[in-house]
């Protein structure tokens, strides 16, 4: 029987909305959802993947099943739901629920029904969660809702994060004071989308003393080296005695304001607005209570204000990036004298010229918040925050630095090993790290291989079963969208692992524009990596992985090959092994389902003692990957650069790939005349270069890093550069340009792309 967990869905914000009655939620893959319709509202689910069941239980105001009301005509079944129901309700229903869609649904099909009275509606979405060889994976829904009138409380407030032990209500143009004990945590809510808020904190004890220790944003800045702090690694805010005030535990946002100040009288008296509403003035009125001494202008940190300073030193001001019922989410350190406000701005669009509400919500120590940013696939998208992957409780015992990459937590670094002693694992020994945010999409059905072979650069057709090829994905005009591999798990059946979202959304708008028959289901949370690396992860995953005669053992297993085994003998956990990696070195990557990665991950970190393993992390990994030449998203590639540019020409076969495929005539044109290429630098001395400095020959600039490390294994400061072809040939002298490009330069000379094995030799043997 499949897991449901009750998920409390939120209102999608989106630009598609076709009324101010519309709302969109989504229903995450095993979970269950309560909506609350009236009479004449209008219910539809949407399977946007294909092939998910969707299962209603709709209740009427006595809380009796009510489905004949809703669904007419339609047959009940027994199920999942009901099942969930009984377990986690207090309705009192009868075992009837309808079931919908399921193993004969087409992406996007979507079934509206109309209701005939009020109706509490609980829509489930239930699924087998997977084994690492499966191809089918539980996927989320949408739910639209059409209101026969405007739902009022929908624009209001979110479902709280917890039981909250008071709530604080900040009217438009106003501001609030209030205290929080140590532990408790402060909710900042914006209740209508793009209103700034200004946050002040003092020291309830200092105060009690007669003295005002403020939370400080530049010292904050100062030692979290950051224009502000964020979910994870640097996530402090400090006073100014450069102690804890409060920790970030959640922001939906991640865009807020930088240097600036709250708004002041003076700021409106220059601007032609004199006795203009101002928060420094609100917040002098609503602290004045605390005995707190009134401020011309408050140093307050503002959040999301949407402002920076550009490569020219200008400050640039925008609307804000919040939406209704975003929030930051944060823990006091110390027992608190706190002043929020919801920004008086008309003037600018800095709150879209509409000042609105704040909503404050004060929640006990006791509750568990889960540490993280918010992640949208797609700007229209609800968000998630930062995940745990499969590996991660396993990992955190050996350390807390976690940084949120790509929506999930991993290690940057490892105590008591460091950056250095874990490359060196890897080089020398055996090291395994944790790449699940790596996007997996299952690409399965008749028209499989001809999406594939249209949507990316490499010839599938000509992939065996059981082999995995690297490849580009490209638009039209042959920029790239993605890099990624692609496994054949079967004739019609293939397993897509990028980078990012977008190249998953785009094989299933391809296959939806040409109305081919192919089901593209996204398998991420289904499926987690364990990449293990080094000369001798063979040895060490031989002696871990049991696998059928009809399969090839790991000591065989080929470069780019796959194979389906077993950890703990025939009948053990499942797993499939791929003989890739992200290092340079022999190395395999390791797939199970996430209820199986704490047991795959003791079972080989245990047999690795033998061979000295080590964690490694993101820091590491990087300079294995530059001494390698392998490229990373937004460094050595982006939407405006071509698979030449970015050094992976050998994935556009225009000879030999005969078949019409995304972005062939523009790479062909391209190809014919090239304007930059990607190269390896080495640079004299020991200091290193950055990604994003120009690279000049005199006052010239005709390249720019990507990328770059100081090598350990060369003993070289090296990068990777994005140069005009002119200026490719080895051997060729340039200079890496520091501060402006001129008052400082690093002498260099070009070299191949892979400064480390280019032959590939280590990753073959």
């Amino acid at each position: 029987m499949s897991e449901l967990n009750y998920f409390d869905s939120r209102r999608i914000p989106t630009s598609i909305a076709k009324s101010s009655n519309y709302e969109r939620y989504r229903v995450p893959a095993q979970s269950v959802s309560q909506f609350v319709l009236g009479t004449g509202d209008q219910l539809t689910v949407i399977d946007p993947e294909g092939l998910q069941e969707i299962q209603i239980q709709a209740f009427n105001s006595n809380q009796q099943a009510a489905n004949q009301s809703l669904f007419k005509g339609l047959q009940d079944t027994t199920n999942e739901l009901n099942d969930w129901l009984l377990n986690n309700t207090t309705l009192n229903f009868s075992k009837q629920a309808i079931r919908l869609h399921g193993e004969q649904s087409s992406p996007n099909q979507h079934n509206a029904f109309i209701c005939d009275q009020e109706l509490t509606i609980y829509v489930a979405t239930p699924g087998v969660a997977l084994s690492a060889d499966q191809l089918v994976p539980p996927s989320d829904i949408l739910v639209d809702i059409t209101r026969a009138e405007p739902h009022t409380n929908q624009s209001d407030l979110p479902p709280a994060l917890a039981k909250p032990l008071r709530e604080v209500r900040v009217n438009a143009c106003s501001a609030e004071g209030f205290t929080v004990n140590a532990g408790e945590y402060i909710q900042i809510i914006d209740v209508s989308g793009q209103q700034c808020s200004d946050f002040v904190a003092f020291e309830a004890t200092a105060l009690a003393q007669g003295k005002e220790v403020p939370i400080c944003p530049t010292t904050t800045r100062t030692l979290m080296a950051q224009s502000y702090p964020q979910p994870g690694l640097h996530n402090k805010y400090y006073n100014s005695d450069m102690e804890t005030m409060v920790e970030l535990v959640q922001d939906t946002i991640g865009r807020h304001d930088t240097f600036n100040l709250a708004c002041s009288a003076k700021y409106y008296d220059d601007i032609g607005y004199p006795g203009h509403d101002n928060c420094s003035d609100n917040l002098n009125n609503a602290l004045s209570e605390f005995a707190i001494s009134a401020k011309k202008s408050w140093p307050a940190v503002n959040y999301f204000f949407n402002t920076g300073y550009d490569d020219h030193n200008n400050g640039t001001s925008d609307q804000p990036w919040s939406r209704a019922g975003d929030y930051v989410l944060l823990q006091a350190a110390k027992d608190l004298v706190c002043g929020v406000t919801a920004c008086p701005d008309d003037t600018s669009n800095a709150n879209n010229w509409q000042p609105s509400d704040i909503h404050v919500r004060i929640y006990s120590p006791s509750c568990q918040f889960a540490m993280g940013s918010a992640f949208r696939k797609t700007p229209q998208s609800d968000f998630t925050m930062t995940k745990k992957t499969a590996f991660h409780d396993k990992f955190a015992t050996l350390t807390r630095h976690f940084i949120d990459y790509n929506g999930y937590w991993l290690a940057n670094h490892y105590d008591n090993y460091g950056a250095l002693a874990e490359y060196w694992a890897c080089r020398e020994g055996v090291a395994m790290m944790d790449l699940s945010p790596l996007r997996k999409y299952e690409v399965f059905g008749p028209d499989a291989e001809k999406l594939l072979n249209y949507c990316v650069t490499r010839n599938i057709q000509k992939l065996a079963v059981g082999q995995v090829v690297y490849t580009a994905m490209c638009y039209d005009n042959g920029c790239m969208i993605d890099d990624g591999t692609v496994f054949r798990l079967g004739d019609n059946n293939f397993r897509w692992v990028g980078g990012c979202d977008s190249s998953g959304l785009w094989l299933r708008q391809v296959a939806a524009d040409n109305h081919w028959n192919v089901f593209v289901k996204d398998s991420t949370d289904q499926l987690h990596t364990l990449p293990v690396q080094g000369p001798l992860s063979r040895n060490l995953l031989s002696q871990v992985i049991y696998t059928p005669d009809s399969q090839t053992p790991v000591s065989d297993l080929g470069w780019f090959r796959i194979t389906h085994g077993r950890i703990g003998g025939p009948q053990g956990i499942p797993v499939v092994i791929s003989r890739t990696g992200y290092t340079g070195e022999l190395g395999f990557e390791v797939w199970c389902h996430p209820r199986h990665g704490g047991d795959v991950w003791q079972a080989i970190w245990n047999a690795g003692q033998e061979y000295n393993i080590a964690p490694l992390g993101l820091e590491a990994l990087d300079m294995l990957r530059i001494e390698a030449g392998l490229i990373f998203a937004d460094y050595e590639f982006c939407d405006q650069t071509d698979p030449f540019e970015a050094g992976i020409s050998f994935t556009v076969p225009l000879k030999s790939k005969d078949a019409d495929f995304i972005g062939k005539q523009a790479l062909i044109e391209r190809k014919a005349s090239p304007q930059r290429q990607l190269v390896g630098l080495v640079l004299d001395g020991q200091e290193v270069a950055e990604h994003g400095d120009c690279v000049r020959v005199g006052k010239q600039q005709v390249g720019i890093i990507t990328s770059a490390c100081r090598s350990p294994v060369l003993g070289q400061n090296i990068a990777l550069c994005r140069m005009s072809t002119g200026y490719t040939e080895v051997g060729t002298e340039v200079e890496v340009g520091k501060l402006d490009g001129h008052i400082k330069r690093l002498s260099a000379r070009v070299v191949g792309l892979s400064h480390y094995d280019p032959s590939k030799s280590r990753v073959r043997v």
